[in-house]
C-alpha cells in the first residue's frame, strides 16, 4: 500500500482521535510531518493520543468535543487555523454506531448517529474548504463497507455512511475545477470499540449477522490508517471523488 507523501509544514484535523482508526491515522500523519489537531469527545482518549504524538516531537492540538454540535464544528476548525496558520487536510474519521432492532431505536439514538456522521462531517467541511482551497489541501472522509450492503440492525448506521458516501462524491463533483481533493475510504470490520457495540444487541438472528460475516478476517487498523493519511497527502494528486473499499471482499458480491 502506497504511504503518505512529505506532510512536514502541513496541518490535519483528525475526528474520532481518542482510539481506534482515528488515533492510528493522527500517528501515521505526525510519522509524516503534519501538525495535527485531534478531535474527540473522549478527553481521556484524547490525552493519549497526544501523549503518543508529542513522544515523538509532533505539534499537536487537542480539542475535545461533541460533533454532534454545529457549533463545535466551526470551532474545531477555527481553533486549528488559528494554532497551526494553516490547514491541509481533514480527515473525518468520528463515528457513532448504535445497533438496534429498528422499532426500538428511539430518536435521541437515530438523531445522534445521523449527526455525528453525516451532519459533523459536512459542517467540518464546510468551515473547512477555504483554507484547504487556500492551501491545495485535501478531504478524506471514512464511510463503510456499510454503505453498499444493507446490513440488519444497523439502518442509522448503514443511511448515515451511505449519505458520507454519496455526499463525498456530490463534493468532488462541485469541486471539480477547484484545487481541492476530496475521497473516501470504506473499510470492513475492524477491531474497534465501535465494531464491538453489536455484542450488546438483545436477541438477534445469528443467521442474519453470519451474512456480514467476513471470510477472511477483520480489517487491520493500520492498513486504513495508511490509506487515509495517503489520501490526505500530495502524494494521492490523482486520486478525485475516489471511495476506496478496504473490507477484504465483503462488498464484492
Amino acid at each position: 500500500m502506497p504511504g503518505p507523501g512529505d506532510m512536514s509544514g502541513r496541518a490535519a484535523i483528525v475526528t474520532g482521535a481518542a482510539a481506534g482508526l482515528g488515533r492510528a491515522t493522527a500517528l501515521r500523519l505526525g510519522r509524516a510531518g503534519a501538525a495535527v489537531c485531534l478531535v474527540d469527545i473522549n478527553a481521556a482518549g484524547l490525552a493519549q493520543t497526544e501523549r503518543e504524538l508529542q513522544s515523538r516531537g509532533v505539534p499537536v492540538l487537542v480539542q475535545a468535543v461533541d460533533l454532534a454540535q454545529a457549533d463545535s464544528c466551526r470551532a474545531v476548525v477555527a481553533t486549528a487555523a488559528e494554532a497551526f496558520g494553516r490547514l491541509d487536510a481533514l480527515c473525518n474519521i468520528a463515528a457513532v454506531f448504535i445497533p438496534a432492532h429498528s422499532t426500538e431505536m428511539d430518536d435521541t439514538q437515530w438523531e445522534r448517529t445521523l449527526a455525528v456522521n453525516l451532519s459533523a462531517p459536512f459542517r467540518l467541511i464546510r468551515s473547512a474548504l477555504p483554507l484547504l482551497l487556500e492551501h491545495k489541501g485535501a478531504i478524506v472522509n471514512v464511510t463503510s463497507c456499510a454503505a453498499f450492503v444493507g446490513q440488519a440492525y444497523t439502518a442509522a448506521y448503514c443511511a448515515s455512511k451511505a449519505g458520507l458516501t454519496h455526499m463525498t462524491r456530490a463534493l468532488a463533483m462541485e469541486y471539480i475545477h477547484q484545487p481541492i481533493r476530496i475521497n473516501a475510504v470504506a473499510p470492513g470490520g475492524m477491531m474497534t470499540a465501535l465494531a464491538a457495540g453489536m455484542r450488546d444487541l438483545p436477541e438477534p438472528d445469528p443467521s442474519l449477522l453470519q451474512r456480514y460475516s467476513p471470510l477472511r478476517g477483520l480489517v487491520e487498523i493500520d492498513e486504513v490508517a495508511e490509506m487515509v493519511a495517503f489520501l490526505a497527502s500530495d502524494a494521492a494528486s490523482g486520486y478525485h471523488g475516489a471511495c476506496i473499499n478496504i473490507d477484504k471482499g465483503i462488498t464484492a458480491g
